[in-house]
């Protein structure tokens, strides 16, 4: 008798850890991780007014976001209602409050995944859709294809109904601040005559893309991202955030990652995907594995970060930077949202 109990208890912890290695864990529990940007960010860089305004949108992202999981929602909502606060937020580069090009628009891009399905969907340069992540996820499940773009991108958003907002929703006054900036830091490298160059990566580290991601009680995670991308991008410019595999991936057999930093950098990388198939391929748990990768980013002269989830719910953050946006809630009742390198 005792031999039988004992095989049956076996045969299930076999069946569970088997499971549990798919990414469907059913243990009811969820996680929630968010993003708001990497770069200089330092506590003499920010005021008073400043650190509170984004302490306190990050915690109305992860309140949004986890009242969607607690309830029993799905990671693909907490996503999309997480990054939603985010983007009508000012205080990021998304949504309300995305950088200008060159020319003076906002363009923004967005990508959003399953890691369940492995359906994905992103868009690119878009300019009159209030929330980019809302066209993703249309992308996603109402066409047939992953990445639509600028005028396709907004003629499918309109087509789906979703909502239009004119350029006085999108443009603040701090945005275009930063892009006369560029404007005029460029001006006096060419007039100097030295050879210095500004780049575009020099201005506006202070501020950026933001992302979520999340594991449900059902065990699916998902990734989400959404950005304006570069202060005084040109020619069409797109960066890490629509790219899949590059800014923003999901997947049950390792992780759910965002991304946030300098584009072509984690586009060159495959950053995303990189730090996936570390942990699936390696055994590697997410903060080895996003540190790794995040290391060799800065070998390349790239700088950022990544949120990471695991599919038991663990999750982890990497950067580079002085510091990054970032938060965290969990159903073990952990909470905590963070802006400077030495707030782990």
């Amino acid at each position: 008798m005792i031999r039988l109990l004992t095989a049956i208890i076996g045969v299930f912890l076999m069946a569970t850890g088997a499971q549990a290695q798919d990414g469907n864990t059913t243990g009811k529990s969820w996680s929630l991780t968010i993003h708001g940007g990497a770069g200089v960010i330092e506590r003499e860089n920010l005021t008073a007014e400043k650190d509170r305004e984004v302490r306190a949108a990050l915690t109305r992202a992860l309140e949004a976001g986890s009242e969607v999981l607690a309830s029993g929602g799905t990671s693909m909502d907490a996503v999309q209602a997480a990054i939603i606060v985010l983007e009508d937020d000012p205080n990021f580069n998304a949504g309300r409050g995305s950088v200008f090009t060159y020319k003076g628009r906002n363009e923004m891009d967005a990508a959003i995944m399953d890691g369940k399905t492995l359906d994905a969907g992103s868009a690119a340069g878009v300019t009159a859709t209030k929330n980019p992540i809302k066209l993703a996820r249309a992308v996603m499940e109402q066409s047939p294809h992953v990445l639509l773009s600028r005028d396709g991108a907004n003629e499918f958003s309109m087509e789906q109904e979703l909502e239009q907002a004119g350029p006085q929703w999108f443009a603040t006054d701090e945005r275009y601040r930063q892009l006369e900036e560029l404007k005029a830091r460029q001006a006096e490298d060419e007039a100097s005559g030295s050879g210095a160059k500004t780049s575009y990566f020099d201005i506006d580290m202070k501020y950026g893309t933001v992302g979520a991601v999340a594991v449900d009680m059902d065990g699916n995670m998902a990734a989400g991202t959404s950005t304006g991308g570069l202060t005084g991008k040109r020619w069409g410019r797109i960066g890490d955030s629509p790219i899949i595999g590059a800014g923003t991936y999901a997947d049950n057999r390792a992780c759910a990652i965002s991304a946030t930093g300098a584009g072509e950098f984690f586009i060159r990388l495959g950053v995303a995907h990189e730090i996936c198939a570390r942990m699936r391929m390696k055994g590697e748990d997410a903060k080895t594995a996003a540190d790794a990768v995040i290391r060799e980013l800065g070998e390349l002269g790239g700088t950022g970060g990544v949120i990471v989830a695991a599919p038991d719910g663990t999750a982890a953050w990497s950067y580079n930077t002085p510091g990054m946006y970032r938060g965290r809630a969990t159903s073990a009742g952990v909470k905590q949202v963070g802006i400077y390198g030495d707030e782990e």
